[in-house]
This record gives C-alpha cells, structure tokens and sequence, in this order.
C-alpha cells in the first residue's frame, strides 16, 4: 500500500496545488468570488472525482483488467476480437495520454517552485523573478530525465514514505483551516454543484468545467499503473487518498470564504490557496515537499509513458524501439528515444508557456480525449459481460459526463491547448502510418509471394549434408513469419536455396506472435517429421521483451533434453557443459521497391504503407528489437512487391565474329 502511494498518486495528488488557482481566474480576480461560487466550485471537483475517478475508474474500470494489467491498450486488447474498429478510439486514446502527460511535469514543477516567489527565509528574500523559477524548474526536469537510463528503483522505495508524508499534510493543513468555516461542508451536496454552473456569479458558466476536470486528470494513469501494483491495493489506498485530497480542497475553500475580500487579496487576478493558506513558518516545508511530490509525479508520467508505448509496440500501434531494463524489476524499462521526447516537450511547454496559470489553460485538454475513447471500449468489455442496453446505459452515463468536460475544455484551445493538440496528432500520425501501413502492406502482398516450407525439405536436408559446401553455422535461423499450411514468404527459401546457399546443421523458422495476455510465454516446436528443419512458433504477451536468441537457446536445450535434437556440443569452448553450437540469425527486410509501380493500390494507401517501410528503416533495426546485437546477423533487403522476371521481346538477334573452336 505504501507503495502504491508513491506509484499511482503522483498526477492527482499534485492537483491541489493548481486547480483552485484556476478556478479563480475563471472568475477574473480574487474579489469577484462569492461564498455560493466558491462552495459550488468545490461541490463540482468532490463530485468530478467521486463520479469519474471513484466510480468510473476504481469501481468499474479496474475491474477490466487484462491479466491484472490496466490502460486504454490492455483494455483494447481484451476486446479488439469484437471488431476492427475499436483500433480507432484505442489509437487516439493513447495519442492523447501521451500527448496531454507532457505537461504534467511542466506544471506540477513549476506549481511547486512558484511558491518561493517573495518567501522571506531569514534575512534572505527569494526573487518574485518568473526566470528565476523557470532556472530551478528546467534544473529539475532535466535531472529528473537524465536519471531514467540508470533506473529508479532505489531511490523509487523513497516515494511511498514521501507521498504518505505529502497526503497527510495535505489533509492537516486543510482540516485546520475548514473548522474554522464549516459551512464548506455544504459542497457535499450536488445541488450546489449544479447551480454553480447556472448562476450568474459564474462568468464562464458551463466552461468552468475545464478548469475543475484538473483535479482529476490522474484517473486515467491510475487506471493504467493498476498492474504495477495490483487492484487491490488502490482498492484500499484509493479511500484515504480520496479523503486526503478532499479535505485540503475544503481548506482552500474554507480559507477562500475568509479572506476573498480581504484587502491584501481581492484586487489580485491569481493567487495560490494553497501556499497563502499555510503559515509563513511553514510554507518552506510546504514548497519542498510539494517540490518532491511534483518530482514523483513526473517520474510517474515519465515510466506511464514507458509502459504506454511499450504496450503500443506490443499491439503494432508504434514502430519497433531500443527497449532497455535498467536493472532486474521486470516492470521498470527505459525507452531512449521516447526519455527524451518527453523531455523536449517538456522543456518547450516550459519556455513557451513560463508560468503554472498558462499552463493550467491548456492543460487537461486531450485527456478528456482519452476518457471518451477509454469508455467506447469500456462500453465493449461491459457488453461482452452484461447485455448490451445495461452496457450501454452505464458508458452512455459517464460518456455524456466526458463529453460535457471535453466540450467546457475547448476554451482552452485558444489559451494554449492547440500545443498538446499538435502533440497529440504528432504521435496520432506516428500511430496511424505504422499500424494502418501495415495492414494494407499485408492486404496487396501477392499470395504467389508464398511458397510452402515442407516443399522445401529435401533440399534443406541434402544441403545440410552436403560437404562440398562450406558449413556457414551450426543453427541458422531465420526471423519470417510461417503461416497456417506451412506457408511462409519465398524470399527465406531464396536466401538458403539461390543466393550462395548457407549450409546450416539445423534450420530454424521462428515466427514471433504477440499475444493479448501481457506477461504470456510459450512457444510450440514443429520438425515436419525431419531432425533438422524446425518451424517455431513464440507467443509473447504484449509487455514482454522480444529476445528472441535467449529463447532459442532454452528451446534448444529444451530439445536435447528430450533428445529430438543431434548433440551440437562444440569442440571448442570457454564454457564448462556447453551443449549448444554456434548461432547465425538471418532478417530480411523490406524495401518500396514497385510500389509507385502498383496501379491496383489507391495513391493514400500506397503513402502509408511507404511511410510504415520508412520509419521500420529509421527506428530500431529488427536486430537490436530481437536483442540480437551481440549475434551473428545477416540482414538482406528485399524489394516489397516481388515478380517473376518477364522474358524481353527481341525483333532479331545477330551474333558477329564468332570463332568456332574445335
């Protein structure tokens, strides 16, 4: 459980330190607040994360876990089989997870070091200088990234005790100031909620609903982190949090009840409740736990968008990419190029926008995005267990709520949001070329470009036997997918049989499958009645690492143990009871070769399938995605569209001064 404090919480346990300041610049200053509008605002955040986040995530998401994994991928793996249009909303989920998570760390950090402006500690006044804090901000994210390549584990262990530290003292600090105006308890009532929205104290009206869906955008990494810990324990933490984050809301309420017409304040068109609530002898303290908070907050975007994307590869939403486990926890990874995406962004949200009260106008945008998308498919995985008109009662409920929030969330388009709008369909783009590329790819490929493996196997035997050729290794193997029937891409037999043909004591055929349950491993052997040509079938979960030489090597050993293989034992060897020979692994990859040529492939299709072929040549080459980078690889390329050489047409041919020789 103390985990899970430092794990999940981080997003929405930093919400209080911007989503009051945001609603009171809803209201243009300090002094236009009204006892009804503050205590209706407050009424609207209690009941955003009851409905949303309480029920919706906690109560009924959670529970369409995919083998205790949670996300808007998990949940599109549980039920793509219902249709092929559910890789819509599932792409411009993810997009748009990704996409509004760059500026958690923006905001939450700069939220947390705004709080020095103007401290007084001794004889020492901290600047009121933005620049100043934007220094200290860009210090922190960018120690923050450079830290993800060598793992967090250890300093991770701190974050449990942190975040409990930083709940309670949310729910002192608030609980002392509400006593002080109970009359804030009346924000428990949903009336208030809804005549906030209609009263004329509310200027913005029904677009005060963007600023008040702050305090709940970490439902969604909730749901998306519930693997990293497991169900039960958000079950039982989540409460506290609830309770924690709840009070301090009615403090800053409490407190803005008390001093909104205050001379100090009501001329002020920002202002932060929860620092001017605190006392000056603790707000120090305040600013350097907030400050550890908005660090464990971004760490916990930052290994989000790991998982996210790895998952996103997994599914074939993504390219292939250089994946790396820092250290021996099997569920922390580092992802390079996604590291330092999102500390670009992150940087550029800074410099662009400079202080928190920017970034809260753009902030929150796309995730209401991915809320709608989580729910189509929640309404799916409802129906495939419940019959339909309940399903679609339940997610037509909390879909009409979103689309509400989404549509108060447009203002913030011209404030800012159009940023992570460019951001999200930026990786949407990615997305869409990469998976939909590859579906038409596999659509127009020839089914003459096939042939079948057991056609093949006299050859391969006598050429394994054959002594007057060279022997190129011990196990050559093949990374090709082999189909029902035996039926795989003729460029494989080309390579063995028509270019210099490789002699191999054993061929392998290994087809890697990437299967809907996250942590699955098995595989499944074929001989095809010989000893030595073997098709390999690997299932692999979608949050599994895909080193394939690893898994050879154990399926061999496994194989000589049953004695279905020839002992390999080499004859040389620094390793003590080896029995496994040499490796050679062969990829063959694709290029547009007679892709323009095509005239059967609409020009759109012909650019995304183009486009696919270009990012698999720019990102990760498959020897690095198979973990094959210390291996002996033999990469050939291929063109995409391969045919038969066609005959050419000669009028007449003349052969001159030719010498017979006898």
């Amino acid at each position: 459980m103390l985990i899970t404090l430092g794990i999940v919480y981080g997003d929405i346990g930093t919400s209080p330190l911007y989503v009051m300041n945001a609603v009171i610049g809803d209201a243009g200053k300090v002094g236009a607040l009204r006892p009804d509008y503050i205590i209706g605002s407050v009424s609207l955040i209690f009941w955003t994360l009851m409905l949303l986040t309480t029920i919706k995530y906690v109560g009924i998401a959670m529970r369409a876990d995919n083998k205790g994994e949670g996300g808007i991928f998990a949940l599109y793996a549980l039920v793509r089989h219902r249709g092929k249009w559910l890789a819509v909303p599932a792409l411009l989920g993810g997009a748009a997870l990704l996409a509004d998570g760059t500026l958690t760390p923006a905001v939450t950090v700069t939220s947390a070091i705004e709080g020095l402006k103007g401290q007084q500690f001794g004889s020492f006044v901290f600047s009121n200088s933005q620049n100043v804090v934007m220094a200290i901000v860009i210090a922190i994210i960018l120690v923050v990234f450079m830290i993800q390549k060598f793992g967090t584990s250890s300093i991770g262990r701190l974050f449990g005790p942190v975040m409990l530290l930083w709940f309670s003292f949310l729910g002192v600090a608030g609980l002392l100031h509400m006593t002080s105006h109970l009359e804030i308890l009346k924000a428990l009532s949903p009336v208030y909620a809804i005549q906030t929205l209609f009263s004329p104290d509310n200027k913005v009206g029904i677009f005060l609903l963007g600023s008040i869906f702050l305090a709940t955008t970490g439902a969604e990494a909730l749901y998306s982190d519930m693997g990293h810990v497991g169900k039960g324990n958000i079950y039982r933490t989540w409460p506290f949090v609830y309770a924690m984050l709840m009070l301090n809301y009615f403090g800053q309420g409490a407190w803005l009840l008390n001093h909104a017409q205050d001379a100090t304040y009501r001329n002020l068109a920002t202002i932060n409740p929860f620092y001017s609530m605190l006392p000056g002898g603790v707000r120090m303290f305040a600013i350097v736990l907030a400050t550890f908070a908005a660090v464990i907050a971004s760490q916990a975007l930052i290994t989000g968008s790991f998982t996210l994307v790895n998952e996103a590869v997994g599914l074939k939403f993504l390219p292939k990419m250089s994946i790396k486990h820092p250290n021996d926890t099997r569920s922390q990874i580092y992802i390079g190029l996604v590291n330092w995406f999102l500390c670009l962004v992150t940087l550029g949200v800074v410099f662009y926008f400079r202080t928190s009260e920017h970034m809260e106008a753009a902030y929150g945008l796309a995730i209401t995005v991915t809320m709608l998308m989580t729910t189509l498919l929640l309404y799916e995985f409802l129906a495939m267990h419940r019959n339909r008109w309940q399903a679609a009662l339940i997610a037509g409920f909390f879909g009409v709520i979103e689309a509400i929030f989404l549509l108060a969330s447009l203002t913030k388009f011209l404030k800012g949001g159009y940023i992570t709008l460019i951001i999200m369909l930026l990786i949407l783009g990615i997305m869409v070329v990469w998976y939909f590329g590859n579906k038409f790819r596999e659509r127009y490929q020839d089914e003459s470009e096939y042939v079948t493996l057991t056609d093949y196997l006299s050859q391969l035997q006598a050429l394994s036997r054959d002594e007057s050729i060279p022997l190129l290794t011990t196990n050559l193997v093949f990374m090709t997918k082999v189909k029902a029937g035996y039926r795989l891409k003729r460029t494989a037999m080309y390579s063995i049989l028509d270019k210099q043909p490789k002699r191999a004591k054993v061929y392998w055929f290994v087809t890697v499958n990437e299967t809907d349950t996250p942590w699955d491993k098995r595989y499944t052997v074929d001989m095809m009645g010989t000893s030595n040509v073997v098709s390999v079938q690997l299932y692999l979960g979608f949050r599994c690492s895909q080193h394939v030489n690893v898994y050879i090597r154990k399926i061999i050993n496994d194989l000589l143990d049953q004695k279905i293989l020839d002992d390999q034992t080499p004859q040389y060897s620094t390793m003590r009871n080896r029995r496994v020979g040499d490796f050679r692994f062969v990829i063959i990859g694709e290029k547009p070769a007679g892709l323009l040529a095509a005239d059967n492939i609409p020009s759109w299709q012909k650019r995304l399938i183009g486009g696919r072929l270009w990012m698999q040549n720019v990102t990760t080459t498959p020897a690095q995605w198979y973990g094959l980078e210390f291996s002996e690889v033999i990469e050939e390329t291929v063109p995409l569209f391969i045919e038969s050489p066609k005959q050419p047409h000669f009028d007449h041919g003349d052969v001159l001064n030719l010498k017979k020789v006898k």
